[in-house]
């Protein structure tokens, strides 16, 4: 390799890093809205549907990215959220971008912090068949409650039982000539969880993790 390769690739190089490999998993974007409610903010939630992907659990709106409608993640989230709670994109205010969240279930969520400019939910139109119910909880009470936290562990596994009662190699260790302790699950990586226990409702997992890191930020200042 000479040296006009080595500058060439110089030019291919991200000026920000991205996230290598992101294509292969299931990519979404969400809003983390905030609402004032009595010059109190509030953040604004939703109850997933009974018949959609993850029914029953409490989200930001948001939803998988599309390239045929969106340019970007932003377009994504914006999209999802007019469409989820029936709100005109103008009353959507842009405040920033959030950290990117990678799931160890395969997905990833680019987040976005907005306020939601409308005097009452009762001027939202939900999708019924995306969305069971909004409601908000006032961003004090997270400042107040920490999450409780948990761990889960992480195993990779190279094979399976179909339902026939057969092993399924979808990793062939011994073609590969790879070392035989990865014939056997491996990694055993306690991956956290956090949780917020409201009153009626509990959120967990992405949702809680996004809460936290825009609670954190808060409290920075």
């Amino acid at each position: 390799m000479d040296k006009l390769i080595i500058e060439s690739l110089k030019e291919k190089l991200p000026v920000v890093p991205g996230i290598n490999g992101k294509e292969e998993y299931f990519n979404s974007a969400v809003l983390v809205l905030l609402m004032l409610i009595n010059e109190e903010y509030h953040f604004v939630f939703q109850k997933r549907a009974a018949m959609i992907r993850q029914a029953g659990e409490i989200c930001f709106p948001g939803g998988k990215f599309d390239p045929d409608q969106d340019a970007s993640f932003r377009e994504t989230a914006i999209r999802e959220t007019t469409e989820e709670l029936g709100v005109p994109s103008e009353k959507i205010r842009m405040i920033g971008t959030l950290d990117t969240v990678f799931s160890n279930m395969g997905a990833t969520v680019d987040a976005f912090l907005a306020i939601l400019e409308v005097d009452s939910l009762d001027d939202l139109r939900i999708s019924p068949d995306e969305v069971e119910r909004i409601f908000t909880i006032p961003v004090s009470y997270f400042e107040n409650t920490e999450p409780e936290t948990y761990r889960v562990n992480i195993v990779v596994q190279p094979s399976y039982i179909n339902e026939d009662g057969e092993e399924v190699v979808i990793f062939p260790v011994e073609e590969l000539g790879l070392p035989e302790r990865y014939t056997r699950p491996w990694g055993n990586v306690m991956s956290k969880i956090y949780v917020y226990r409201v009153v009626e409702v509990t959120i967990w997992g992405i949702t809680a993790r996004l809460i936290r890191d825009v609670i954190a930020k808060i409290k920075s200042l």
